[in-house]
């Protein structure tokens, strides 16, 4: 890694911390800057304006998650309970998730620019339904949007209960199991 990186990263990791707690509207470039050890001029020599930062932040964040937890249509289940351990091990991603749900993108699609990315997904789904393995009676759009809220049921947007990485093994393993039982059971595909 190169030191260019290392400072892009300091300013990524400060600005994640800022962003995930206040939101873009309250986050403060002058707290990022101080965070990550640069100067505000140094930091906008990086990436222009706070909301590039923020676009910055959150693409990192979501193709993070991704990489990690790569998509198959051919286990649903296990994917399910997967992208809740992820969901555990980055909390970071749910809240800036939905700080872009309330200040950018209020209905619609969340992630323009990825509309590819996704579609990939979209063509899996599909070629599962036709091969049997997930519900074919469900809009393909529909069982992604049901498999992704699903597994975010214990994640920091959670209107009930959210789940954190320092609860006993036991709590994770029960959820998992109720994750994948109920995207089997209702989506198909495990």
């Amino acid at each position: 890694m190169t030191t260019a990186d290392r400072t892009r990263q300091r300013i990524l990791d400060a600005a994640t911390e800022e962003f995930a707690a206040r939101g873009i509207a309250g986050a403060r470039v002058d707290r990022i800057a101080s965070a990550s050890g640069m100067s505000k001029p140094m930091l906008y020599a990086h990436f222009g304006a706070k909301d590039r930062l923020f676009d910055a932040v959150f693409a990192e964040h979501v193709i993070a998650n991704g990489d990690r937890v790569p998509f198959t249509a051919d286990d649903l289940p296990g994917y399910a309970a997967l992208l809740y351990d992820d969901y555990l091990a980055d909390p970071a991603l749910a809240r800036l998730v939905m700080w872009k749900r309330l200040e950018r993108e209020p209905a619609g699609y969340l992630y323009p620019g990825l509309e590819e990315h996704d579609a990939g997904h979209r063509r899996d789904i599909v070629a599962a339904q036709a091969a049997g393995r997930i519900r074919a009676d469900l809009d393909p759009d529909d069982v992604w949007s049901v498999l992704i809220a699903t597994a975010a049921s214990w994640a920091q947007i959670s209107i009930t209960t959210v789940a954190t990485a320092d609860e006993p093994e036991g709590v994770h393993a029960r959820r998992r199991r109720a994750l994948a039982e109920t995207v089997r059971d209702g989506l198909g595909g495990g």
